[in-house]
Protein backbone atom coordinates (compact mmCIF):
# COMPACT_ATOMS: atom_id res chain seq x y z
CA UNK A 1 0.00 0.00 0.00
CA UNK A 2 1.07 3.61 -0.57
CA UNK A 3 1.07 6.32 2.10
CA UNK A 4 2.17 9.94 1.86
CA UNK A 5 4.74 11.08 4.44
CA UNK A 6 5.32 14.73 5.36
CA UNK A 7 8.43 16.15 7.08
CA UNK A 8 8.52 19.50 8.89
CA UNK A 9 11.07 21.79 10.53
CA UNK A 10 14.44 20.20 11.28
CA UNK A 11 13.14 16.84 10.03
CA UNK A 12 12.69 18.33 6.57
CA UNK A 13 16.32 19.40 6.63
CA UNK A 14 17.46 15.96 7.82
CA UNK A 15 15.43 14.14 5.18
CA UNK A 16 16.35 16.58 2.43
CA UNK A 17 12.70 16.74 1.32
CA UNK A 18 9.32 17.87 2.55
CA UNK A 19 7.28 14.88 1.43
CA UNK A 20 7.44 11.51 -0.24
CA UNK A 21 5.30 8.52 -1.16
CA UNK A 22 6.21 5.29 0.64
CA UNK A 23 5.21 1.69 -0.10
CA UNK A 24 4.48 -0.47 2.95
CA UNK A 25 2.93 -3.92 3.39
CA UNK A 26 -0.72 -4.23 4.35
CA UNK A 27 -1.20 -3.99 8.12
CA UNK A 28 1.90 -1.83 8.62
CA UNK A 29 1.98 0.53 11.59
CA UNK A 30 3.60 3.88 12.30
CA UNK A 31 6.33 1.93 14.08
CA UNK A 32 7.12 0.13 10.81
CA UNK A 33 7.25 3.45 8.99
CA UNK A 34 9.63 4.86 11.61
CA UNK A 35 11.84 1.80 11.30
CA UNK A 36 12.16 2.44 7.58
CA UNK A 37 13.11 6.09 7.96
CA UNK A 38 15.32 5.43 10.98
CA UNK A 39 17.61 3.41 8.71
CA UNK A 40 17.35 5.80 5.78
CA UNK A 41 17.69 9.22 7.45
CA UNK A 42 20.90 9.77 9.50
CA UNK A 43 20.21 11.28 12.92
CA UNK A 44 16.49 10.50 12.98
CA UNK A 45 16.65 7.73 15.59
CA UNK A 46 18.22 10.09 18.15
CA UNK A 47 15.24 12.44 17.76
CA UNK A 48 12.49 9.82 18.09
CA UNK A 49 11.76 10.47 21.81
CA UNK A 50 10.82 14.07 20.97
CA UNK A 51 8.93 13.50 17.72
CA UNK A 52 5.13 13.33 17.52
CA UNK A 53 3.20 11.81 14.63
CA UNK A 54 -0.17 12.19 12.99
CA UNK A 55 -2.32 10.21 10.60
CA UNK A 56 -4.69 12.30 8.49
CA UNK A 57 -4.11 15.31 10.76
CA UNK A 58 -4.85 13.48 14.02
CA UNK A 59 -2.11 12.67 16.56
CA UNK A 60 -1.33 8.95 16.64
CA UNK A 61 0.98 6.52 18.44
CA UNK A 62 3.55 4.07 17.02
CA UNK A 63 1.12 1.16 17.25
CA UNK A 64 -1.47 2.88 15.01
CA UNK A 65 -2.21 0.90 11.84
CA UNK A 66 -1.92 2.55 8.45
CA UNK A 67 -4.33 2.32 5.54
CA UNK A 68 -3.76 2.93 1.83
CA UNK A 69 -3.73 6.63 1.00
CA UNK A 70 -3.08 7.81 4.58
CA UNK A 71 -1.23 11.09 5.09
CA UNK A 72 1.40 10.66 7.81
CA UNK A 73 3.30 13.59 9.31
CA UNK A 74 6.47 13.43 11.41
CA UNK A 75 6.44 16.41 13.75
CA UNK A 76 9.45 17.81 15.64
CA UNK A 77 8.77 19.78 18.86
CA UNK A 78 6.82 22.90 17.96
CA UNK A 79 7.93 26.49 18.61
CA UNK A 80 0.89 27.93 14.75
CA UNK A 81 -8.16 32.28 6.15
CA UNK A 82 -8.15 35.74 6.24
CA UNK A 83 -8.58 38.13 9.13
CA UNK A 84 -11.33 39.88 7.22
CA UNK A 85 -13.58 36.87 7.71
CA UNK A 86 -12.99 36.38 11.42
CA UNK A 87 -12.94 32.89 12.82
CA UNK A 88 -11.67 31.65 16.18
CA UNK A 89 -8.31 30.72 14.60
CA UNK A 90 -6.35 31.68 11.49
CA UNK A 91 -2.99 31.26 9.81
CA UNK A 92 -1.90 34.27 7.78
CA UNK A 93 1.07 35.45 5.74
CA UNK A 94 0.37 39.15 5.95
CA UNK A 95 0.96 41.53 8.86
CA UNK A 96 -1.23 40.77 11.90
CA UNK A 97 -3.45 43.74 12.77
CA UNK A 98 -4.11 43.23 16.47
CA UNK A 99 -6.30 46.30 16.82
CA UNK A 100 -8.58 45.04 14.06
CA UNK A 101 -8.74 41.64 15.73
CA UNK A 102 -9.63 43.24 19.07
CA UNK A 103 -12.35 45.40 17.54
CA UNK A 104 -13.87 42.35 15.85
CA UNK A 105 -14.20 40.53 19.18
CA UNK A 106 -15.17 43.14 21.77
CA UNK A 107 -18.84 43.40 22.66
CA UNK A 108 -20.74 45.73 25.04
CA UNK A 109 -21.14 42.93 27.61
CA UNK A 110 -17.38 42.43 27.96
CA UNK A 111 -15.73 43.82 31.06
CA UNK A 112 -12.26 42.66 29.96
CA UNK A 113 -10.36 42.03 26.76
CA UNK A 114 -6.85 40.62 27.16
CA UNK A 115 -4.42 40.79 24.23
CA UNK A 116 -1.18 38.84 23.81
CA UNK A 117 1.33 39.56 21.04
CA UNK A 118 4.35 37.37 20.35
CA UNK A 119 7.03 39.57 18.78
CA UNK A 120 10.24 38.73 16.91
CA UNK A 121 13.12 39.87 19.12
CA UNK A 122 16.52 41.02 17.91
CA UNK A 123 18.74 38.68 19.97
CA UNK A 124 18.53 34.93 20.65
CA UNK A 125 21.16 32.85 22.45
CA UNK A 126 23.46 35.85 22.52
CA UNK A 127 23.39 36.26 18.73
CA UNK A 128 21.79 39.02 16.71
CA UNK A 129 18.69 37.83 14.89
CA UNK A 130 18.29 38.89 11.26
CA UNK A 131 14.83 37.41 10.66
CA UNK A 132 12.68 34.31 11.28
CA UNK A 133 10.91 31.89 8.96
CA UNK A 134 7.76 30.16 10.25
CA UNK A 135 6.26 27.06 8.66
CA UNK A 136 3.38 24.81 9.66
CA UNK A 137 1.53 21.64 8.88
CA UNK A 138 -1.21 24.07 7.96
CA UNK A 139 -4.36 21.94 7.87
CA UNK A 140 -3.53 20.25 11.17
CA UNK A 141 -2.28 23.46 12.82
CA UNK A 142 -5.51 25.28 12.00
CA UNK A 143 -7.59 22.39 13.28
CA UNK A 144 -5.59 22.29 16.53
CA UNK A 145 -5.86 26.06 17.01
CA UNK A 146 -9.63 25.98 16.53
CA UNK A 147 -9.86 23.16 19.08
CA UNK A 148 -7.80 25.17 21.60
CA UNK A 149 -9.99 28.23 21.14
CA UNK A 150 -13.18 26.23 21.76
CA UNK A 151 -11.60 24.48 24.74
CA UNK A 152 -10.57 27.83 26.27
CA UNK A 153 -14.13 29.16 25.97
CA UNK A 154 -15.47 26.08 27.74
CA UNK A 155 -12.71 25.62 30.32
CA UNK A 156 -12.38 29.23 31.45
CA UNK A 157 -15.97 30.38 30.80
CA UNK A 158 -14.88 33.26 28.57
CA UNK A 159 -17.18 34.66 25.91
CA UNK A 160 -14.91 34.66 22.84
CA UNK A 161 -11.36 33.91 21.73
CA UNK A 162 -9.28 34.61 18.63
CA UNK A 163 -5.88 33.15 17.71
CA UNK A 164 -3.87 34.26 14.69
CA UNK A 165 -0.41 32.96 13.78
CA UNK A 166 1.69 34.32 10.96
CA UNK A 167 3.72 32.12 8.60
CA UNK A 168 6.60 32.92 6.27
CA UNK A 169 9.42 35.41 6.80
CA UNK A 170 9.16 37.84 9.73
CA UNK A 171 11.50 40.70 10.51
CA UNK A 172 12.57 41.87 13.98
CA UNK A 173 9.71 43.67 15.72
CA UNK A 174 6.93 42.02 13.72
CA UNK A 175 4.10 40.08 15.41
CA UNK A 176 4.27 36.32 14.99
CA UNK A 177 1.18 35.40 17.01
CA UNK A 178 -1.75 37.32 18.47
CA UNK A 179 -4.36 36.10 20.96
CA UNK A 180 -7.43 38.02 22.12
CA UNK A 181 -9.73 36.83 24.92
CA UNK A 182 -12.95 38.69 25.75
CA UNK A 183 -15.27 38.08 28.70
CA UNK A 184 -17.04 39.71 31.62
CA UNK A 185 -14.21 39.42 34.16
CA UNK A 186 -10.46 40.04 33.87
CA UNK A 187 -9.27 37.05 35.91
CA UNK A 188 -10.77 34.50 33.52
CA UNK A 189 -9.48 36.44 30.51
CA UNK A 190 -5.91 36.50 31.84
CA UNK A 191 -5.98 32.79 32.73
CA UNK A 192 -7.40 31.77 29.35
CA UNK A 193 -4.89 33.88 27.44
CA UNK A 194 -1.91 32.43 29.34
CA UNK A 195 -3.19 28.88 28.86
CA UNK A 196 -3.75 29.45 25.14
CA UNK A 197 -0.24 30.69 24.32
CA UNK A 198 1.46 28.09 26.53
CA UNK A 199 -0.56 25.23 25.02
CA UNK A 200 -0.27 26.51 21.46
CA UNK A 201 3.53 26.65 21.75
CA UNK A 202 3.66 23.04 22.94
CA UNK A 203 1.08 21.29 20.78
CA UNK A 204 0.33 23.11 17.51
CA UNK A 205 2.58 22.00 14.60
CA UNK A 206 4.26 25.31 13.80
CA UNK A 207 8.03 25.70 13.63
CA UNK A 208 10.44 28.59 13.29
CA UNK A 209 13.90 28.82 11.77
CA UNK A 210 16.12 31.55 13.19
CA UNK A 211 18.56 33.32 10.88
CA UNK A 212 21.68 34.94 12.33
CA UNK A 213 24.69 36.68 10.82
CA UNK A 214 26.68 33.43 11.07
CA UNK A 215 24.05 30.85 10.08
CA UNK A 216 20.56 29.52 10.76
CA UNK A 217 19.02 26.98 13.14
CA UNK A 218 15.59 25.55 13.84
CA UNK A 219 14.43 26.85 17.21
CA UNK A 220 14.51 24.33 20.06
CA UNK A 221 10.93 23.38 20.77
CA UNK A 222 9.33 22.41 24.05
CA UNK A 223 8.66 18.67 24.46
CA UNK A 224 5.22 17.51 23.38
CA UNK A 225 2.94 16.95 26.40
CA UNK A 226 2.92 13.38 27.79
CA UNK A 227 -0.65 12.81 26.59
CA UNK A 228 0.45 13.17 22.96
CA UNK A 229 1.95 9.93 21.62
CA UNK A 230 5.50 10.35 20.37
CA UNK A 231 7.65 8.36 17.99
CA UNK A 232 9.81 7.08 20.84
CA UNK A 233 6.92 6.15 23.14
CA UNK A 234 5.98 2.63 24.08
CA UNK A 235 3.29 0.72 22.16
CA UNK A 236 0.90 1.63 24.96
CA UNK A 237 0.92 5.26 23.80
CA UNK A 238 -2.48 6.69 22.87
CA UNK A 239 -3.52 9.44 20.46
CA UNK A 240 -4.33 12.77 22.01
CA UNK A 241 -7.85 13.16 23.30
CA UNK A 242 -9.91 15.90 21.73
Amino acid sequence: MQVRVLFFGMLKDLAGRGAESLSLPEGATLSDLLGHFGKEIPGLEALLPSIAMSINQEYAGPESKLSPGDEVALLPPVSGGSQAERRCAALVREKIETRTLLNQIKQPEDGAAVVFEGVVRNYTRGRRTLYLDYEAYEEMALKQMETLAKQAVSQFAVRDVALVHRLGRLQVGEISVAIVVACAHRSAAFEACRWLIDTLKRTVPIWKKEYFEDGAVWADGEPFPPELARAGSSPAGKPASK
